[in-house]
């Protein structure tokens, strides 16, 4: 009997050890690098040929249609320039701004090209390029209005809920009607439907010159400094240092070379790159 069961319990042993063994291997290596969206993306790039860019293709002069129907405007050129400097060819997807985002979230696409400013939210969530536009926030009003830039407390503003624009409002008091683009919050200006609506200089510049005779006039921040001055650049998902290094090389050297000028005094008649 001892003979029978010495054999039978060192197989049990056997087997014991062996499963052991088995769940120690299956722990997953702590040392081991964790996957990351760590670039590859400029990889995937320029291996299609494509840079996809998320803009909204409603916002004049910046990203919008222009009479044949032609996708245009400073940051739609801007784009197409680095594109083409990286070799690829820009491929844009348009979507409303308050969706852009989400789009960027959802890899819709690789960047967002649409004057997006430079804040510390965004900083904490996503990166940025280089900055390739400066300007000043100004409040746009009816021309027979008497409103100060910071006097809209208690008034409504005209705003895309996740501009910095709409943050501004909400600092001065406003109470926010929610647009998608700015040229419907000058229609909400005009038609008395709102007191005013903050976007950048560029942009209602650019409103009055394509219809001088709008009734609304321009209000600016009294003083003007660095400090209250607004960035705009690409903004891209994290994780992917590669493809943004990429982007600022080419607008350094469009920089360099005059071509940023070229494109920003074709549409603002100055340099504001």
């Amino acid at each position: 009997m001892k003979k029978v069961l010495i054999p039978f319990m060192i197989v049990l042993l056997a087997a014991f050890l062996v499963a052991c063994g088995g769940k120690e291997d299956s722990k997953p290596n702590d040392s081991a690098e964790k996957p990351t969206e760590q670039d590859g993306l400029l990889e995937d790039v320029l291996a299609t040929g494509v840079l996809n860019v998320g803009t909204e293709g409603t916002y004049a002069p910046f990203s919008f249609h222009d009479e044949s129907g032609k996708l245009t405007g400073y940051d739609v050129e801007v784009t197409q320039e680095v594109a083409k400097r990286l070799g690829v060819e820009a491929k844009f997807f348009e979507t409303q701004w308050d969706a852009v985002f989400a789009g960027l979230d959802a890899k819709r696409f690789d960047m967002i090209a649409n004057q997006v400013g430079i804040n510390e939210e965004r900083k904490a969530k996503y990166e940025f390029s280089q900055a390739y536009t400066h300007s000043n926030s100004v409040l746009v009003v009816r021309e027979d209005a008497d409103i100060a830039f910071d006097g809209m407390e208690g008034k409504k503003a005209a705003q895309t809920l996740t501009s910095n624009y709409g943050e501004l409002a909400k600092a001065n008091g406003a109470e926010i009607i929610k647009i998608d683009g700015f040229n419907q919050g000058v229609d909400l200006v005009i038609s008395k439907r709102v007191d005013g609506t903050y976007n950048d200089k560029l942009s209602a510049l650019d409103y009055l010159k394509q219809k001088p005779d709008a009734p609304i006039k321009i209000v600016e921040e009294e003083e003007i400094s660095k400090d209250n001055q607004s960035e705009s650049a690409f903004l891209f998902r994290q994780g992917n240092d590669d493809l943004i290094e990429e982007i600022n090389k080419a607008l350094d050297a469009m920089r360099e070379d005059g071509t940023l000028k070229t494109i920003s005094e074709k549409w603002f008649g100055e340099d504001v790159s």
